[in-house]
């Protein structure tokens, strides 16, 4: 009877541990919803283990410099060392105050040195790095690889894109880069910054493209390589390697504050203006004469797009190529040259790069309607813009405005006295949502021209604040669209 008992306790073991390795093997084996949705994702970097840089690093660190620069700065006069920037008696009494007692003192001069980073470009001793490092300087050392000096001059300079130029005299070879495509950089190809920080001469640091065509509002023509390859001050001008030692970009610029987040000019836009610099000191640009904003999805609506895509005309340059053309405030330009304009960004670069003096096609949206001009481009030139002040009266729908009378215009210089003056925001009103500012000026309200303060009133009168209505507004000496909305 025991025997019985004791097959019986086997048996059912037995059947027990071939059901539970069964259910086992269903729920392993079988593909669960987050299994067949997995992709096949191949370890293509990690393969071999971790590529050692030290190969590449040897035969490209000859090319890279230091740049030490040294400039004057005039510092505070002997009253201003003593009562510092906010001189009491300035204010009371008038900037020739101590003038008249102590005489106009001198103004203490102080060396300022800096350092930088370039790269060699040509074996006549052509270096390029950043604008910044060299700007006001009035001397300029290399240091190379070897420890030897020169003095270097300035052949030429962009503060449009932070690209700058210079020479030394080498008597010895020079160890020269090679030039890479940068629009071959994919976002997580590896990247080798060479430079040197705080001093450190030639460090060296890896990391990967984080993004490309980066706008960081550095200036009209922005379009970083972002990296976290480590850049730090003293990095400035130096040369972004390719895994295969060619250069794709000029570091330029970090984000203050941020970790890993460092910014390069591509190379190939250095490329494109590198022979300008050395045969004229500087760079010519197209220039269309209008300007331009973003299309927010508000102001798609408003003017009845059907994609927030193109540059929307906020002014047009009074006998420019586009007024020239018939190009008008309010247009979208959608093509340049038969290239579409997604972004408002792309229009300048465009532009810039075009010959001066060439015809250009460029494609525009007008009260919906799709139209082409042909434009002939003009010599872009630098313009100083002129600040503002700003006066204040009448309050409607949370701006404080008032006419432009002749005291305003000729204090802000202004030649056409038509529109009102914003003189003050009500905080968390729609105006301020619409990022009106005081001192702007408004020129046009849902398309329609503001003459005067009786035009504004009559306008707003109109205005269904929840459906929204387009401001033209003009800031400074330059106009732009904004959508004002309860």
């Amino acid at each position: 009877m025991r025997n019985k008992k004791w097959y019986f306790t086997i048996f059912a073991l037995t059947i027990a541990v071939l059901v539970f390795t069964y259910v086992r093997g269903k729920v392993t084996t079988e593909e669960t919803w987050f299994d067949a949705n997995r992709a096949d994702v191949k370890n293509v970097v990690f393969d071999k283990g971790l590529p050692s840089l030290s190969g590449l690093v040897k035969s490209v660190r000859p090319s890279v410099v230091n740049i030490s620069t040294t400039s004057v700065i005039k510092g505070p006069n002997v009253h201003d060392r003593f009562f510092g920037q906010q001189n009491p008696f300035r204010d009371f009494f008038g900037e020739d105050f101590f003038e008249k007692f102590f005489g106009d003192s001198p103004k203490r001069e102080f060396k300022q040195r800096s350092l930088g980073s370039g790269c060699i470009i040509d074996r006549e001793g052509y270096i390029i790095t950043n604008n910044h490092v060299i700007e006001k300087a009035q001397t300029i050392k290399v240091k190379l690889i070897d420890g030897k000096e020169y003095d270097a001059t300035v052949v030429g300079r962009d503060p449009k894109t932070d690209l700058a130029l210079i020479k030394i005299d080498a008597k010895n070879s020079l160890h020269v880069a090679t030039f890479g495509d940068s629009d071959n950089l994919e976002i997580g190809d590896w990247v080798v910054a060479i430079g040197n920080p705080f001093g450190l001469e030639t460090t060296v640091t890896a990391g990967i493209v984080s993004a490309k065509g980066r706008v960081i509002g550095a200036g009209p023509y922005d379009d970083f390589i972002q990296t976290d390859a480590s850049i730090n001050p003293g990095n400035s001008g130096g040369p972004l390697f390719n895994l295969k030692g060619e250069v794709v970009g000029i570091n330029t610029a970090i984000v203050s504050g941020g970790q890993g987040i460092g910014f390069a000019i591509p190379i190939n836009m250095a490329r494109e203006l590198l022979p300008q610099l050395k045969s004229k000191g500087k760079v010519t640009r197209g220039w269309l004469g209008v300007v331009i904003q973003k299309i927010t999805p508000e102001i798609a609506k408003t003017f009845g797009l059907k994609e927030s895509e193109g540059a929307l005309v906020s002014d047009v340059t009074e006998d420019g190529p586009a007024e020239k053309a018939g190009i008008k405030r309010g247009d979208v330009i959608v093509s340049f040259n038969g290239k579409a304009i997604k972004e408002m960004d792309a229009l300048p670069k465009l532009v810039g790069a075009t010959e001066i003096g060439k015809k250009a096609k460029v494609g525009i949206i007008r009260d919906g309607k799709p139209l082409e001009v042909e434009v002939i481009i003009g010599e872009l030139k630098d313009e100083k813009l002129q600040a503002s002040k700003k006066p204040e009266v009448e309050k409607d729908f949370g701006l404080v405005v008032q006419n432009i009378t002749p005291e305003i215009a000729t204090h802000l210089n202004l030649k056409d006295k038509r529109g009102v003056i914003v003189t003050d925001v009500q905080p968390g009103s729609p105006a301020q949502e619409g990022d009106i500012r005081s001192g702007d000026i408004i020129k046009e309200i849902s398309r329609k021209p503001i003459k005067n303060i009786e035009d504004f009133k009559e306008a707003m009168k109109k205005v269904n604040i929840k459906e929204g209505a387009v401001l033209l507004i003009q800031r400074e000496n330059v106009t732009f669209y904004t959508v004002l909305r309860g």
